[in-house]
This record gives structure tokens, sequence and C-alpha cells, in this order.
């Protein structure tokens, strides 16, 4: 390979973009987060953060910008499951010599196993199970809000918003977590309702830090929320186990809330992740600046 090639590995969510860039021989020279790079939320903005991220990193490593024109990158973002998605980023316009484009889940998938068989599930703004078995992949929900990502942050901070309705109604009693919640809309039902109407899955997700403050008091709405998330993040994991995935790394913003809520068939398969997506993003950049070279 070309000794001045850089690989970036790219890890864009639906909160953040984190990008990490290293050097041929695997030194990392630069690590950078921006905002969010879902694909599903506008490609430009994607590319954006992407790009931004980039130039941090390079800013970092003392490189100039007109190094991006060296880095094979591998740009692992949330909604690159989506065919017609993928399809676009692909064909964007980018300034690297080379992009793999994936999802965010397939990279923190590789990113936790390495070449091993394995799986994940993925707990952060949205939900996601994904494995690799014999070189086939498996995948489990994350198809986005409003119909699927049960579990998520997204999900707790749209279903805590929905109990504040609830208790406005009288139908549930309030808890402290909801008079919080409340509170920050003025104690009016219509600002709940107008917020709800434009917000994004990382606003719903800024919702889970008080979600987790309250739980850990005792209070009855945010662990039933808890419980819940935990019940998606079992059937996720129940799906990958019965296609073989005896292996399971649980990763992302909300694992650590989640996982002593667990079922005990669940926890008994978890393994620590070896590697964080971003990790993974790199394997693969580097797999295809070899596989580049060897064409060459």
């Amino acid at each position: 390979m070309d000794p001045e090639v850089l690989l970036l590995g790219v890890d864009g969510g639906g909160t953040s973009c984190r990008a990490r860039l290293a050097s041929l021989s695997g030194a990392v020279i630069g690590e950078a987060t921006t905002g969010p790079a879902n694909i599903s939320l506008g490609l430009e903005q994607s590319f954006s953060e992407i790009l931004a991220a980039t130039a941090r990193c390079l800013d970092q490593s003392g490189l100039s910008h007109e190094n991006m024109a060296w880095i094979v990158a591998c740009l692992a973002l949330a909604g690159a499951s989506e065919p017609k998605l993928l399809a676009a980023a692909r064909a964007y316009r980018h300034p690297f010599r080379q992009a793999v484009i994936t999802t965010d889940a397939h990279a923190a998938c590789v990113g936790a196993h390495g070449d091993k068989d394995g799986g994940v599930v993925v707990a952060g703004t949205g939900t996601v199970g994904w494995a690799i078995l014999r070189g086939r992949t498996y995948r489990v929900g994350g198809w986005g809000l409003p119909v699927s990502d049960e579990g998520s942050g997204a999900w707790l901070g749209g279903e805590a918003m929905r109990r504040v309705l609830w208790a406005f109604d009288g139908r549930i009693p309030w808890s402290g977590l909801l008079r919080a919640l409340f509170a920050e809309f003025a104690n009016d039902p219509h600002a709940v309702t107008r917020w709800t109407q434009t917000a994004s899955p990382r606003d719903f997700g800024s919702l889970v830090p008080r979600i987790v403050e309250h739980a850990a008091h005792g209070d009855p709405v945010a662990g039933e929320l808890a419980d819940l998330a935990a019940r998606h993040i079992d059937a996720l994991a129940a799906r990958l186990l019965a296609a073989g995935a005896s292996r399971l790394a649980l990763v992302g913003g909300c694992a650590a809330f989640v996982q002593p809520r667990l079922a005990e068939e669940t926890i008994s398969h978890l393994v620590a992740p070896a590697g964080d997506a971003l990790a993974g993003a790199l394997h693969l950049a580097r797999a295809a600046a070899q596989s580049a070279a060897r064409v060459a």
C-alpha cells in the first residue's frame, strides 16, 4: 500500500458523528466529534458533519486538509441499511481517495468481535441487533422511529413524554420524573405536543439523563421505562441467539442503563466488546486499502 495512505473510521449516529484518523501503521493521529450524521436526516447534513470531523482530525495531526485525498475511509452511518439512502450516500461526491459506506451496526459488530463470529445489540439513540456468522449478516430491528427502535434513547424519551400527558389527563399518577419533564414545558400540554411534532431522535434522546437520574432514586415511572427498555433489548438478543450468535456485545449510550435489568439468558451470553464502532470502521477501512493495493 502507498505509505502516504491514511485510514479514517467514522461512526455517524443520530446524536453525534465520531471520527478517528490513523496512519497506515495503525497509530491514531486524530479524533473528533461533531453533530448527528444519520443519513436518514439528510445526506448533506451528514456529510457536512463527517467532513467537519475529518478536518478536525487532520488539524490535530498537523496535516493539511489537502490530505483528505489520501484517506481511505469507512463511513459507518446510521440509516445506511436503507437501500435508497445507501445508494445515494455511495454516489455522493466526497474528497477521499476511497470510501466504504456501511451501517454503524456493522462497524460496531466488527469492532466488538474483529474477524470472529458474534453479534451486537446497539442501544443508543436507536436500537438494532446485528450479527456476522459464518460470513452471513443477520439484522434485527433498527427500522427507525416511530415504528421501531424500541428500547433506545429516543424511544425512552418519547415514552416518558407520553406518560407526562397520561399523568396530565389523570390516567396515571404523577411521579418526580414526570413533574420534572412537564416543568420543562411550562406545565403546558400543548407545548409538549408542539415540541414532539418537530423533535428529532436526538431531541427525544436528550431526555435520557433525567430518566437515568430518577431511576437511580427509585422513581416508579423511570424504573418502569428501564424495565420495558430491557425487555426490548432482550427480544433483540433472543433473535440473534436463535440465529446462532452465542457471543453478544451490548454497546451504545443506553447500554449501562439497561444491562442490570436484562434477563439472565441475555446476560449469560454477553461479552465485553474488543473495540468500539470506530475500531470496527478502521478495521474495514484497512481491509479496503489492502484490497485496492492488491488490485493495483
